[in-house]
């Protein structure tokens, strides 16, 4: 029997995203998040998810409306209910905007009682059917085009449905043109630099709001478990990943995040204290074996990297880490250690390290490059890349 490797990726440039109808519903029912006041793009999005696919009919007070692909039909009370408004006149004040955008158009009938509408490019992003058929509403998916999306968003200030839906539009997941999408599915804002590091002023400038506020919504909605928010010191930002992603777009496990991973992968400085003891197991701190060459490397700042390392790597199920027999050797790959001893080097400065995992039987099973340079204030980066 032949056996197959799947691989998901999703491309950056791709015009348009799929939105699946239980998530939209998901944020309909979510009476944590606020959607009144928003740019528009929760409420176009949610007429987006109830238009048809094919021509169906649907029968209200007594009368049977024909409901083409792209349109829907519905009473005053139930787009109330979606868009989550008090009185009728502001559901259809948000519905004479998305038509002066000309991003719908729209008719009352049964005196004022009954809405149709009609999404204006549907045919243009959706499949259309010939057949008819009634259309389901809470399963599936649609597309939505990135454009219009950025175009609301940009319109006004956000809603935070309209910010939950502006990540979820903006992410990305194991591309290669995006550094740390291989961890998980993060946000990225599409501005050219493949970093997907943000700061809050960015997020509240691109949202209509201000910096604080950005923080404080991202915040609230890491607690609500929409994202995992990795915030980093000084001005390098913070990195988004969504939570549920995953098995809502691709119908797979979802992964948990870990901070360190993140900093390892984007070259993100991490602090290694030179007055506290490196809090490792006895069993790593035992096994470290250092070349004589290897005179720049400082055993307790070692110690405190394979801490990181022991940490992360165990986390993605590497057993050998976590085991007491493991034996961690490290050796120059090059002649720049024999200059002197690392903390006597010269800001700037990079030092390429090999690291070999070997097994209590003196097999070698994983080796992995590890590259130190030195900053002005005593940090150091690392960035381990693992060679098969």
């Amino acid at each position: 029997m032949s056996e197959y490797e799947l691989e998901i990726k999703q491309i950056v440039d791709y015009p348009r995203c799929r939105i699946y109808r239980q998530f939209i519903q998901s944020l309909m029912n979510d009476s944590n998040l606020r959607a009144s006041g928003g740019s528009g793009l929760f409420y176009y999005t949610v007429l987006c998810s109830y238009a048809n696919f094919r021509t169906s009919y649907r029968r209200l007070d007594g009368i049977s409306y024909t409901v083409y692909p792209g349109e829907w039909i519905c009473s005053v009370k139930e787009l109330c209910s979606w868009f989550r408004t008090r009185f009728q006149h502001q559901a259809i004040e948000i519905l004479e905007d998305l038509q002066k955008r000309h991003l719908i158009s729209y008719l009352t009938l049964a005196h004022g009682r009954v809405i149709k509408y009609k999404i204006r490019d549907w045919k243009q992003h959706n499949t259309v059917l010939d057949y008819n058929c009634p259309c389901q509403k809470d399963t599936g998916f649609f597309f939505l085009p990135l454009v219009t999306a950025t175009e609301l968003v940009s319109s006004g200030r956000c809603s935070e449905t309209d910010i939950v839906l502006d990540l979820w539009l903006s992410a990305i997941y194991n591309d290669g043109q995006v550094q740390g999408s291989e961890l998980g599915p993060v946000v990225y804002l599409r501005n050219g630099t493949g970093s997907p590091l943000v700061t809050y002023a960015e997020l509240g400038k691109r949202w209509g709001i201000s910096k604080a506020t950005a923080g404080r919504i991202l915040k609230k909605l890491e607690r609500l478990q929409y994202l995992s928010l990795m915030t980093f010191p000084g001005r390098t930002g913070s990195v988004v990943y969504l939570q549920g992603y995953l098995s809502t777009m691709f119908q797979i496990s979802d992964v948990l995040i870990d901070k360190d991973e993140v900093a390892m992968t984007l070259n993100i400085n991490i602090t290694l204290s030179e007055e506290a003891p490196c809090e490792a197991p006895a069993a790593t701190e035992h096994n470290i074996s250092v070349s004589p060459e290897l005179s720049c490397v400082s055993k307790a700042h070692m110690e405190q990297i394979l801490q990181k390392l022991t940490e992360i790597l165990a986390a993605q199920g590497i057993a050998c880490f976590g085991c007491p027999k493991t034996i961690y050797k490290l050796y120059p790959l090059s002649d720049v250690c024999r200059e002197g001893y690392f903390n006597h080097s010269k800001a700037g400065e990079e030092y390429r390290l090999g690291l070999a995992v070997l097994c209590g039987t003196g097999k070698t099973v994983y080796t992995f490059e590890l590259t130190l340079s030195l900053k002005p204030n005593n940090h150091f980066r690392r960035n381990p890349h693992e060679k098969e």
